[in-house]
C-alpha cells in the first residue's frame, strides 16, 4: 500500500520518542531505514550510525556511509531535536544557540549533502518534523518555537524547487505525543493540555509515525508538496 519497500530511508535522532516510532514503522513497512543517535542506539534497522548532525561533516560522512552500505537515499526525515525552555528574558545566549544549532542549523546539516542527490535521481521525499508550537506559539519555548516554525518555511520553498526534480517536501506537526518528556510533566499540567485538545488525549508516536510514512509513499501521496500535516 506504502510503496516503501527497499527504500532506503535516513531518520535523525531515531533512537528514542517519535524517532523511533518512525523507524520501527518503516522498518516494518520493508524499508531500508538508516537512522543517527547521540548517545544510546533505540530500535533494529539496517543502519545505526552514532553521528552529530550540529557538525556538518559528520552528516556528510553519515551520507556517504548510508550509501555505500545499504544504498542511495530515497526518503529523508530530519527529526533530532532538542528544547532550552525559558521565558524570553530567561533564555541564556547559550541556550538560545544551542536549540537553533540542532534544530534548524541540524536540519540544513542533514539535507545539504542529500538534496543534490535526490535532484540527480529525479526521486525523492523530504519530512520534515515540525510541532503545534511552531504554528502557535507557546509560552517558554521561543526558541524552540522559531525553529519549528522554519520547519514550515523550509518544506514549503524546497517543494517549489524540487518539484521539478520529483523531488517532494513536506512537514508533520505533531501536537502533545506519549513520549517519556510529555509523561514528566505534572499531572494538573497534563488536565489543562488536555483540555484543549479535541479528542481529548495525546497523540502515540506510532499515528505520528504512520503520518511521516504516507508522506514518504511514492504512492500515496506522489502529488502532495510544500504542505504541513498537523
Amino acid at each position: 500500500m506504502f510503496e516503501l519497500e527497499d527504500k532506503v530511508i535516513f531518520v535523525t535522532g531515531g533512537n528514542r520518542g517519535i524517532g523511533a516510532a518512525i523507524v520501527e514503522v518503516l522498518e516494518g513497512m520493508g524499508a531500508k531505514v538508516a537512522y543517527t543517535y547521540r548517545s544510546e542506539p533505540g530500535p533494529d534497522a539496517a543502519l545505526a550510525i552514532k553521528a552529530d548532525v550540529t557538525d556538518p561533516d559528520s552528516m556528510e560522512q553519515t551520507v556517504n556511509r548510508i550509501e555505500a552500505e545499504i544504498g542511495p537515499i530515497y526518503g529523508v526525515v530530519p527529526n533530532a531535536g532538542i528544547t532550552k525552555d525559558g521565558l524570553f528574558p530567561n533564555i541564556s545566549v547559550e541556550d538560545w544557540y544551542a536549540v537553533i544549532d540542532t534544530n534548524l542549523n541540524g536540519v540544513y546539516n542533514t539535507i545539504r549533502p542529500i538534496v543534490p542527490k535526490l535532484y540527480e535521481r529525479q526521486s525523492g521525499s523530504l519530512v520534515f518534523i515540525s510541532s503545534v508550537v511552531g504554528e502557535q506559539g507557546n509560552v517558554g519555548q521561543a526558541n524552540y518555537a522559531a525553529t519549528k516554525s522554519a520547519m514550515i518555511g523550509l518544506a514549503k520553498t524546497l517543494g517549489l524547487e524540487g518539484a521539478r526534480y520529483n523531488v517532494r517536501a513536506n512537514v508533520v506537526a505533531p501536537g502533545f505525543t506519549s513520549t517519556d518528556m510529555v509523561k514528566s510533566i505534572p499531572d494538573k499540567v497534563k488536565e489543562r493540555i488536555l483540555a484543549k485538545i479535541p479528542m481529548r488525549r495525546f497523540a502515540e508516536p506510532e499515528e505520528i509515525a504512520y503520518a511521516v510514512a504516507f508522506l514518504l509513499s511514492p504512492k500515496l501521496s506522489a502529488y502532495i508538496t510544500g504542505e504541513c500535516m498537523s
